[in-house]
């Protein structure tokens, strides 16, 4: 009887191990990670790209169908510095897809990815401009985009740590959600809510009904709401209009027009602050303005330089990176530098204004 029990656990045995034997082997058939891998391979190309993995793709059944991505590199074709570097992804995958359907993915998961801006902003520029009057094309994300504990860098310096990002599907006249959170270099949590309708009408890139929520700490609140048209290039427009809060502080109409670029003029940024003891009326040139603000990281940078830009703004008291400006008066246009007055706080009353 013993030995008949044992010849018993003993075939029972082999056949578990062949049932888990077999099922490893489908889900390998069924996953082929190759396909996935390529066709994630051939869609960055397309895009002047490329993806490359530490150790090759490994599949998963349960909880759901997933393929495990380890030691992500993504980066522009010839360039060294890459734009983004992950240690681990997912590509969960819908059922009808093991089961010979149409290869798509479900959800794609980051697990610490780095994001490097100096890299990202040389691929963009290398990019061929579209041909005019051709429409934009909205990149059409099928999947829900996950990321956590990432970081945003620009080359050594740290901007960003600690992002966690979750954003659903895009696809046109459907309305894409995505919402951010992150810790700033000086420590400030930072909280991004933002929701958008792309659509494509004529040749245009339509955002409609954008609703933007930002919060820095418990200090900056802003609330922005409107809509978005792109063109192509730097032909873009954009209205919204909501309210800014500052602790301590009343609240602030704020406008933001975004206003497209013309055989003279540069895409230009105008920006309108209005409330107790603060007003703004400013226009920023975008691009050069990022331009500045980049080269102030430059060792080569001996001297302070006025950002680019016209109008004029009334601020009673300003807090930037732990230092309080008082009574500050800016006066700017094209043919003359702006001009400032400030006052040690807090006896300081605000200066008069001084024409250019």
């Amino acid at each position: 009887m013993a030995r008949r029990w044992r010849l018993t656990l003993m075939v029972l045995t082999g056949l578990a191990l062949a049932l888990v034997l077999a099922a490893i082997v489908s889900v390998y058939l069924l996953l082929q990670p190759e396909r996935f891998t390529r066709m994630l391979q051939t869609q960055a190309r397309t895009a002047g790209l490329e993806l490359s993995l530490a150790s090759p793709a490994s599949p998963s059944l349960f909880p759901r169908p997933a393929l495990q991505l380890d030691g992500i590199t993504l980066n522009a074709v010839g360039a060294s510095a890459p734009i983004l570097l992950a240690a681990h992804g997912q590509l969960a995958l819908p059922w009808h897809t093991l089961l010979g359907g149409s290869t798509a993915i479900s959800e794609l998961e980051i697990d610490s990815p780095r994001v490097d801006l100096d890299a990202l902003q040389n691929w963009l520029s290398s990019l061929p401009p579209q041909p005019e009057g051709a429409p934009p094309n909205i990149p059409r994300i099928d999947t829900g985009v996950s990321i956590s504990h990432g970081s945003v860098v620009r080359g050594n310096q740290l901007l960003l740590s600690n992002v966690s990002l979750q954003a659903g599907s895009l696809a046109t006249g459907e309305p894409f959600p995505l919402s951010l959170a992150a810790v700033t270099a000086a420590g400030t949590p930072l909280q991004l809510q933002l929701s958008a309708t792309p659509r494509i009408e004529g040749n245009a890139l339509q955002l409609q009904n954008i609703s933007l929520h930002l919060a820095q700490g418990e200090s900056i609140k802003l609330a922005l709401t409107g809509s978005a048209y792109w063109h192509g290039a730097a032909n873009a427009s954009a209205n919204l209009a909501g309210k800014l809060e500052q602790a301590n502080a009343d609240q602030y109409d704020i406008s933001v027009q975004l206003i497209p670029a013309d055989q003279s003029n540069p895409l230009l940024l105008a920006l309108k602050l209005d409330g107790p003891a603060n007003h703004a009326d400013l226009r920023l040139p975008p691009l050069a303005l990022a331009h500045w603000w980049s080269s102030l990281d430059d060792p080569a940078t001996t001297q302070l330089t006025i950002p680019p830009g016209s109008g004029h703004a009334e601020i009673a008291s300003l807090d930037v990176a732990g230092i309080r400006i008082e009574g500050l008066t800016i006066q700017a246009g094209d043919d003359a530098p702006a001009t400032a007055a400030t006052a040690a706080a807090p006896a300081a009353k605000p200066a008069p204004r001084n024409k250019p």
